[in-house]
């Protein structure tokens, strides 16, 4: 196992990720969204029968202002919508893939359809429950291991947003020197990494680049630790980084606060950060965010199972699609026309296929 260091190189390890986790009201008596205590089904103009929308949240859990928050976004817009019920769980600390199964076995249970785990690490517990629940469509968010007839698995091509970070921020920097830090060290964040390096080095390859990862292990609070993250963007501006992404879902926040702190640039990912309200001291130095349209991912699969004709299979969304993309609603951003410019020059060459951006 390689160490991790304030600016280390990552090496491989196995399987991907940022995400949620769930645990039913009924069994626990954590916190409920809408009227899963009604009783009965929902049925909605179109025919719709079933209790709602069930979302499992992963590490960090509701509020993180990223990667949750959009999940949680998309499951309102559909639930309001399409006037059907949810219900929405924070994930326990130190849970197990025994707990997640329990999780989504008593939503099936209770007539949740469909059923969203937010991150690859729902993968295990959605292949063992969907297995024993083929009328009900599940979804995975960030895996696309699971092959089933009842699972939607939905994916994004993260590297393509994080090379328009890249771009971003090799663009806005004085120093020529900018800094990537990962939550945890799995194939999902060195996506955004990839993406990130590549970005930065299409517009400079002598721009250096700091890379920090905060954990091996995602139950080490990578995902979910604030300090950690302000302790990294502290050490990476000590460095000289004036610009740093995050791939951090809640750790982030400490990132960009801290970032704001010494006054240099932040890129949020996931959720346009520059409009969360818990950030909104920061705000002014948040460049940008690489987004990931986790909550249309939500939406869609639920129009699917509404609509009666339940998504199956792998769905990745890109910059093509408009599944990922860069958030610029920073208007010192916009005034940047030279950074402004080489971003949409950017998505432009990526989108027409003479750029591509590679990941290992």
């Amino acid at each position: 196992m390689r160490r991790i260091s304030r600016i280390s190189r990552r090496t491989r390890l196995s399987q991907a990720a940022v995400a949620v986790a769930v645990v039913v009201v009924a069994a626990t008596g954590c916190g409920e969204t809408s009227d899963e205590s009604s009783g009965g089904d929902t049925e909605s103009g179109s025919g719709y029968k079933g209790k709602g929308i069930g979302l499992a949240y992963d590490i960090g859990g509701r509020g993180d202002q990223s990667f949750n928050d959009a999940a949680y976004a998309g499951f309102e817009k559909a639930r309001k919508e399409f006037k059907i019920g949810g219900n929405d769980i924070e994930p326990s600390d130190g849970e197990s893939d025994a707990d997640k199964v329990q999780r989504l076995t008593q939503m099936a249970k209770a007539g949740y359809n469909p059923i969203v785990g937010v991150g690859y690490i729902y993968a295990p517990a959605v292949k063992e429950v969907a297995a024993k629940y083929p009328k009900i469509t599940f979804a995975v968010i960030d895996d696309a291991q699971v092959q089933a007839k009842n699972v939607a698995d939905m994916v994004f091509a993260e590297e393509q947003a994080s090379y328009l970070a890249g771009v971003a921020a090799a663009k806005a920097s004085k120093k020529k020197h900018v800094g990537f830090i990962g939550g945890v060290d799995i194939p999902l964040i060195h996506k955004f990494e990839d993406g990130f390096v590549q970005g930065v080095e299409s517009v400079d390859k002598k721009i250096k680049i700091e890379k920090r990862y905060l954990t091996e292990k995602p139950e080490d609070g990578g995902f979910s630790n604030p300090s950690m993250g302000k302790e990294a963007a502290s050490g990476q501006v000590e460095a000289g980084a004036d610009v740093i992404y995050h791939a951090a879902g809640l750790s982030g926040q400490g990132v960009i606060q801290e970032a704001a702190a010494q006054k240099v640039w932040a890129i949020g990912v996931d959720s346009d950060q520059y409009k969360q309200k818990a950030l909104a001291a920061s705000k002014e130095w948040i460049l940008g965010s690489a987004l990931k349209d986790v909550g249309g991912a939500v939406y869609e699969v639920t129009k699917s199972v509404v609509d009666g004709k339940p998504l199956s299979g792998e769905h990745r969304g890109d910059l093509k699609s408009g599944g990922v993309g860069f958030a610029d609603s920073n208007p010192k951003y916009k005034e940047m026309t030279e950074v402004v410019d080489a971003v949409e020059k950017a998505k432009s060459d990526i989108v027409a296929g003479t750029v591509t951006v590679k990941t290992d």
